[in-house]
């Protein structure tokens, strides 16, 4: 039979006292502090973004396209954790967010591509995306536009070229000099 010395539970509670008050942590009644951007010790303004429906354009593209897309970038946008909120198109508390972004995406080529013809060869049948991404504060004026491509070229659904232009739009708004700016005052053009 086992025979637990008081000393040692003792010396164990101690210890586990003494870890717990050496983390760092916050008091029931405390909130974080806002984080900073940078450097500089100022806090930075936190964005939400609003995700609008896909424009299609001038082509024809298929609806389940515009969907998989919008719906994608929905999602990688919150994979980035860039935006306090992400909305979608009509949600009606955004009337009510101070700090909104717009994000429009007009889609400006699509080649369709077969998942036969990716399967057989490697140098056909790519599905092609190309879109004009732009970043809007409410009042219109444009924070960042890019012309961001998405595809795929070997192994997967059609639709796997919509998740993939989402998340390098996603990543084109993170990696992006507004990215953490405290007012988008300038605008930013290119193409990736």
């Amino acid at each position: 039979m086992k025979t637990i010395k008081c000393g040692s539970s003792i010396a164990y509670g101690i210890a586990l006292v003494a870890i717990i008050l050496a983390l760092p942590g916050r008091l029931p009644g405390q909130t974080a502090a806002p984080k900073s951007s940078g450097g500089n010790g100022a806090s930075a303004t936190r964005w939400s973004v609003q995700v609008d429906q896909v424009d299609p354009g001038n082509l024809g593209l298929a609806y389940s396209f515009q969907i998989a897309i919008y719906e994608n970038l929905v999602a990688e946008l919150k994979k980035t954790k860039q935006f306090q909120q992400v909305l979608r198109d009509g949600d009606l508390k955004a009337s009510e967010v101070p700090n909104l972004l717009v994000l429009k995406t007009t889609v400006e080529k699509y080649t369709p591509g077969g998942e036969t013809r990716r399967a057989v060869t490697t140098v056909s049948g790519a599905t092609k995306l190309t879109v004009r991404s732009q970043l809007l504060t409410r009042e219109g004026k444009v924070v960042l536009e890019r012309t961001v491509n998405g595809d795929v070229r070997f192994f997967g659904s059609n639709l796997r070229a919509t998740h993939n232009l989402a998340r390098n739009i996603a990543k084109t708004i993170k990696q992006s000099s507004w990215a953490g700016s405290q007012e988008p005052t300038a605008t930013i053009s290119g193409q990736l």
